[in-house]
């Protein structure tokens, strides 16, 4: 018997639904480019205006990106490895900002951390203003974005299994070292992926961010938020800035990627 992997194969008819997902999702990708006029698309790409709020898209978004790591993976390694009741609970809960509408999202947030907010009437006495700052720019791309992180990674672990935690254990290394040098390597693809998603859904977050961190150039004007404002003062300019975000996006998934990762 030969030992590559054979394959069972695929139903015929099943090539024409998945022909048509791929064409409604690349479809209007593709239509922007036929709305622009690429003689000013340079001129509309590099504008102060398109260079900063790039700028600060790409910052924020990697700050909200690491936030999710340094958070996102305990929560993935409780979620995929205690035994606790509540678990399905909390599970629930860090998938919220799946199903909730961005700007639910932002609204919660500015309950939480505004100035009349549960904590934020706190941190306003201590002198400290999170709502309508480049933090709340970072804040709420990292409430949206966590559950990607945290999904794939705790698929990860689940298919990883943990025989080879066992065998470590038994060898005599603690936990710590057991989650170090086994666990995470052992599911790096599923992290490294998770973190691509996160970092690609900050960069494309909208409603949670303007809500809560409002439009202030330079500040909390992300490349999504300008496109927003430019659809209504500059049509061509919006659909250029809406190529260069899908340009950005893709660029970034291509390239962080590690092969087989996504």
């Amino acid at each position: 018997m030969s030992a590559r992997t054979r394959h069972v194969g695929l139903p015929r008819w099943i090539h024409v639904p998945a022909l048509l997902a791929g064409v409604f999702v690349v479809l209007p990708v593709a239509a922007l480019a036929t709305r622009i006029a690429w003689s000013d698309f340079p001129g509309l790409v590099t504008s102060p205006a398109a260079r900063t709020a790039l700028g600060l898209s790409l910052r924020t978004s990697t700050a909200s990106t690491l936030l999710c790591l340094l958070l996102g993976i305990p929560l993935a390694v409780v979620l995929a490895r205690s035994e606790a009741r509540w678990l399905g609970v909390a599970r629930s809960l860090v998938l919220l900002p799946l199903v909730l509408p961005p700007v639910v999202g932002g609204i919660a947030l500015l309950a939480a951390f505004g100035r009349q907010g549960l904590l934020g009437a706190q941190l306003d006495a201590w002198g400290v203003q999170v709502a309508f700052s480049t933090i709340a720019v970072v804040m709420a791309q990292t409430f949206v974005s966590l559950p990607f992180l945290v999904v794939s990674l705790e698929g990860a672990l689940r298919t990883a299994g943990e025989r080879y935690d066992v065998v470590a254990a038994s060898l005599g290394a603690a936990p710590t070292t057991v989650l170090r040098r086994v666990t995470l390597p052992l599911v790096l693809p599923g992290l490294a992926s998770g973190a691509v998603l996160a970092f690609a859904r900050s960069l494309g977050e909208f409603g949670a961010t303007v809500t809560f961190a409002g439009s202030l150039e330079g500040t909390t004007r992300t490349l999504p938020l300008l496109i927003y404002n430019l659809r209504v003062t500059d049509a061509d300019a919006a659909v250029a800035m809406s190529l260069l975000l899908v340009v950005v996006a893709v660029v970034v998934i291509g390239l962080v990627r590690p092969r087989g990762a996504l």
